[in-house]
């Protein structure tokens, strides 16, 4: 997966001259180019097929183009917005679940845990950081490890085997208690 800023060097001129034919505006397309990619930042992780980037950034752009004439009460026509896309169903799968549960830890595991296992700090980097002690930061990174699990478990069905490792199979968005 890529990068918001391996993202931003390899799009955002194209997506900058796409607003601007639009607006008609320098500062406008700036405004909106960094309003896309601020989008574009958060919801990176939920792209499923990269090859499908392209057609995404240009929807996102295109949508906030459109969001900001209906704000500033411009017409537009629609047929010069279209854009080839393939519409592609989403298939649901462990990472919108964990998604779910991420969002729903409180602040207090959640902080330790991301800079520990997603941003790689040492432990004790993370007390330092935080500044919290290495017994309490240990504690609550292996109790947001353990929510996790509980999360997985509540959501889709998962269960502990002998070895204490989730197993099960993840269920369809419908069934999911986290995704609906």
């Amino acid at each position: 997966m890529m990068t918001t800023q391996q993202v931003w060097k390899k799009y955002a001129d194209d997506v900058k001259y796409f607003i601007l034919s639009k607006v008609k505006d320098a500062t406008v397309t700036d405004d909106l180019l960094q309003e896309t990619f601020i989008k574009v930042h958060t919801k990176l992780h939920t792209l499923n097929d990269i090859t499908k980037l392209k057609s995404w950034i240009f929807s996102i752009a295109r949508n906030t183009m459109m969001d900001y004439f209906k704000s500033t009460n411009q017409t537009v026509e629609f047929k010069n917005f279209e854009i080839q896309t393939n519409i592609t169903k989403h298939e649901h799968t462990e990472k919108d679940c964990l998604y779910g549960i991420l969002q729903s830890l409180p602040k207090k595991y959640r902080d330790p845990l991301f800079l520990s296992d997603i941003k790689g700090l040492k432990q004790q980097e993370v007390a330092n950081v935080l500044k919290l002690n290495l017994t309490t930061t240990k504690s609550q990174i292996q109790r947001a490890r353990k929510l996790i699990a509980q999360g997985f478990m509540d959501c889709c069905g998962f269960s502990l085997n002998e070895e204490g490792k989730l197993v099960g199979e993840i269920q369809d968005k419908e069934d999911c208690k986290v995704c609906k």
